[in-house]
């Protein structure tokens, strides 16, 4: 069955409505999930495996029988370990359809039909009792509802449900006992992702500063929690004020409650300085005694830093206070981390609260708008100076005392940049109400009112009447729009310069002038584990999984690119970075599609993981701001890419080695095309030995 779907093309900006497959939500959760992360975590399923086969001992031990309760079982693989190691019957509650589909076919081909029940559902609707789903309490209970952040998937809800429910009073738990761990630090480029800090502008009037509305400094912040790869954020970058301290525990074995609650750890600071940003992860513990531990602590606080497991379904949360405030070593403190059912996020008192204590502030919700318009790297972005300055320099170039400016980007500041350095008249385009508002609210800050004039619409829609019958000199753009996820979706930008062509002046000036879209072949050091097959996993046969993953990215996502943060996952260059296709702003979008076909040699030896694609926007003859690689890779291949922009990765089927039978040089070519009708990049892949005889690796 066939249904259609409206949506917003990022890079033309039209809304189309598009004729999907009724399962397309399924493939797209299936083709983005960890899946395959989560079954390449040898460390979490040995512990797992550890922890069920100590807990089944020990039920059995008590002369029981061993029922086991698998909430959110995924492939089976955890009920497939408690069957191994003597569970009399595993019941496996799974309420997402393809994958409750795909355990059943799992646990079959593994032999365990006769002792596992894949039940459909979530596990709050699960029935006990003769014409239930399970005939009685289970008195082992097996889950991985874990996030990041613990207990953002509603891990609290479903075990306190479970407890009054489905399992028997004093039951085992695996895992047994999650803490969550806690440290505060102060950290400048942390807290540049949370607040805006003032900007200078250097004029032929002397220094001027662009500085944050009194709102925004006050704004607690975004909601929601920042998880990164902390191992990859380099010590340099923060300063340690406390120790790790446990923050809170929940006995799994025991009644859970979903009530909102806030744990306070008394500390002194190891250091004096500027309290930021909290950094925090947890561990599970998966027997009663904690011999049997899975960790998320980052290197510094892991007791075996060199054998870090890598995972990406798991990573490491950075909490932001609400304020900034000065601490002193050795005066005494508390940390206090809050949470409801779902969210968790931490202050910082003179007092301790209650231990435990059942009353907890609101959770911080934004009141400035620039954190519902800025995400935490475009934070970043905007209080990179080195940034800002490379565009007043670019700028300068291009203004004159008579330049009648139209800026055309979600939220920047280079409408107050243009003024602050002589144009006549400013115009900004802010199409949404967060924009909108938050624009108003700078320029009020810093006594702009009046001076830059924002235009609340689309700007395909602009009339001469909301130019004031002036025509544009110079037409700016970082570019950046909120609803770009690809590199290549802010070429939304173009769109936008032809839709307002008839509103350039003669002469008239387009800065970016040009962009061209970057590609690399790299080896990744294990960001490629979220793509690669499971096969056998733990000694049981999970391929289906690698099917599934596979068709859900045939069905869709092969098509393009992922975008993902590079500078959190370390690669080599197995290539020279390559200019593949070029995009001139002075010219208004092209009819006909814009074609490149070549190659990339390989000039490093290493395993070809993929292919890296960013975009570079030409602001002048002189001057080229990147959205991914920043300077060249090393002599190794060592890449420094943006740190304010995601890259998009085009994962290869097969992984190529230049080492491999092929031997000698070897060489990727490649057609990439881009299609102005719909604003899309498609590219195809093919590996070519060295008589230049092709094969296809990715389509």
């Amino acid at each position: 069955m066939k249904v259609f779907c409206g949506r917003a093309n990022p890079t033309t900006g039209s809304v189309e409505w598009l004729e999907e497959d009724e399962h397309y939500d399924y493939h797209q959760e299936i083709a983005r999930s960890s899946y395959a992360d989560m079954l390449h975590d040898k460390d979490r399923n040995i512990k797992y495996y550890q922890g069920i086969r100590a807990a089944v001992s020990r039920v059995k031990d008590r002369g029981q029988k061993a029922v086991v309760l698998d909430i959110g079982t995924g492939t089976g693989l955890l009920s497939m370990m408690a069957v191994t190691v003597g569970a009399d019957f595993c019941y496996a509650i799974e309420v997402f359809k393809p994958m409750a589909d795909a355990a059943v076919k799992i646990v079959e081909k593994n032999g365990f039909s006769d002792k596992i029940k894949v039940i459909n559902k979530h596990s709050t609707e699960v029935t006990i009792g003769p014409d239930g789903d399970m005939p009685c309490r289970a008195n082992i209970l097996v889950t991985e509802l874990f996030d990041t952040e613990l207990i953002g998937e509603g891990a609290l809800p479903s075990y306190e449900h479970a407890h009054q429910h489905l399992v028997q009073e004093g039951c085992e738990a695996v895992p047994h006992k999650a803490t969550v761990y806690a440290q505060l630090v102060e950290s400048r480029r942390m807290w540049s992702w949370n607040k805006l800090f003032p900007i200078h502008v250097q004029t032929s009037l002397g220094e001027r500063v662009i500085v944050p509305p009194a709102e925004l400094e006050s704004c607690p912040g975004a909601p929601s929690v920042c998880d990164i790869q902390l191992n990859q954020v380099s010590p340099s970058d923060f300063t340690v004020l406390s120790d790790v301290l446990p923050m809170f525990s929940v006995d799994f074995s025991k009644q859970v409650s979903s009530s909102a609650a806030c744990h306070g750890r008394p500390f002194e600071p190891v250091a004096s300085g500027q309290a930021q940003v909290v950094l925090s992860w947890w561990d599970i513990e998966m027997d009663p005694e904690g011999k049997i531990r899975c960790t998320m602590a980052p290197f510094w606080a892991h007791s075996d830093p060199e054998g870090l497991q890598w995972r990406d379904h798991w990573m490491q949360c950075v909490y932001f206070l609400p304020q900034e405030e000065p601490v002193e070593q050795g005066s005494a403190l508390c940390l206090v981390a809050h949470h409801d059912d779902y969210c968790v996020w931490y202050s910082l008192q003179r007092t301790s609260p209650e231990e435990n204590g059942r009353v907890s502030q609101m959770r911080p919700v934004c009141d400035c708008q620039a954190h519902l318009l800025w995400n935490r790297p475009r934070f970043g972005e905007i209080n990179d100076q080195d940034r800002t300055d490379q565009y007043i320099q670019a700028l300068r170039t291009v203004l004159r005392a008579d330049s009648v400016c139209l800026c055309v980007s979600d939220g920047s500041l280079l409408s107050v940049l243009a003024h602050h350095l002589g144009a006549e008249q400013v115009f900004t385009v802010e199409s949404s109400t967060a924009s909108h508002k938050l624009m108003k609210k700078i320029f009020k800050a810093n006594h702009l009112e009046g001076k830059i004039n924002i235009i609340a619409k689309r700007p395909e829609l602009l009339t001469s009447a909301d130019l004031e019958g002036k025509k544009v000199s110079l037409l700016l753009g970082e570019p950046f729009f909120t609803t770009s996820l690809l590199p290549w979706h802010n070429l939304y930008f173009w769109y936008v310069r032809t839709a307002v062509d008839q509103h350039l002046g003669p002469g008239a000036m387009v800065m970016p002038q040009a962009a061209s879209l970057h590609a690399m072949v790299v080896e990744f050091k294990d960001l490629w584990r979220i793509r690669s097959p499971c096969g056998d996993c733990e000694g049981f046969d999970v391929n289906i999984m690698d099917d599934m993953i596979k068709q859900a990215l045939d069905f869709r996502e092969s098509k393009e690119a992922e975008p993902h943060p590079l500078w959190e996952y370390p690669c080599r260059s197995l290539s020279d970075p390559l200019r593949i296709l070029t995009f001139d702003f002075q010219q208004p979008v092209p009819k006909q599609p814009v074609r490149a076909e070549g190659s990339v040699e390989l000039r490093r030896p290493g395993r070809s993981h993929g292919a890296i694609l960013w975009m570079e926007y030409q602001l002048t003859p002189d001057s080229t701001i990147s959205t991914g690689l920043l300077k060249p890779p090393e002599d190794k291949g060592d890449c420094c890419w943006n740190p304010h922009c995601k890259q998009a990765v085009y994962f290869f089927s097969t992984m190529l080695d230049p080492r491999g039978p092929l031997g000698g040089p070897q060489s990727v070519s490649y057609t990439v095309e881009f299609h102005p009708h719909t604003g899309d990049v498609t590219m195809e892949f093919r590996l070519t030995d060295t008589q230049d005889q092709p094969s296809l690796v990715e389509k």
